[in-house]
């Protein structure tokens, strides 16, 4: 079975989910979580990219996406993403402190080396479990999942004070965010 990811309606929204293999609690460090800001941009920016909603915790990413009419396919922007930001996480492995370097690197080889589409490191679970949303209701379920998982994991008392995450965007304080986001026009009781 196929595990590649399944966008059905090129220009529908999407709820997309990138987890570390072994769910490794790989973005504890400020600069891992900042690759995947840069690269979230660089996405926005070149590849026409729509970031609605996302939040990154220390193992996964959870991100409500679309794409411009005139940007890249959305699972072609998804797919270079992650291949992108598994090198530059390796990368920064390598090359910053840290204490986890070796089991990180063991890990990501072994998952790499089981793995018939990777030569070396495997970073990313391959499957995304794109989920196309396609009611306001099931918007708003997911919206307030993506901003309530630092809430639902003890990392903050409110969503909009978890730094890398769209909630502060979305409770009038865009300027805090790190990633500028389309925000999604819902009425809140919904």
């Amino acid at each position: 079975m196929s595990r590649a990811l399944k966008i059905k309606d090129p220009d529908g929204l999407y709820f997309v989910t990138f987890t570390v293999v072994h769910w490794i609690d790989l973005f504890i460090r400020k600069d891992y979580k900042d690759i995947m800001t840069d690269s979230l941009k660089h996405c926005q920016e070149n590849k026409g990219l729509v970031v609605h909603a996302f939040v990154n915790m220390t193992s996964h990413v959870h991100l409500i996406v679309s794409r411009r009419t005139d940007g890249e396919q959305l699972s072609s922007i998804i797919r270079d993403f992650k291949k992108y930001t598994s090198g530059k996480l390796l990368k920064a492995i390598k090359e910053i402190p840290e204490s986890r370097r070796e089991w990180l690197l063991r890990a990501f080889g072994q998952a790499g080396r089981s793995n018939p589409n990777n030569s070396r490191y495997q970073v990313w679970i391959q499957d995304n479990h794109p989920v196309e949303l396609v009611t306001k209701k099931f918007v708003r379920q997911k919206l307030d999942y993506v901003h309530n998982n630092p809430v639902e994991s003890g990392f903050v008392f409110s969503a909009h004070d978890y730094v890398y995450s769209s909630a502060c965007a979305y409770a009038g304080r865009a300027a805090e965010c790190p990633l500028v986001v389309e925000l999604l026009a819902l009425p809140l009781w919904e």
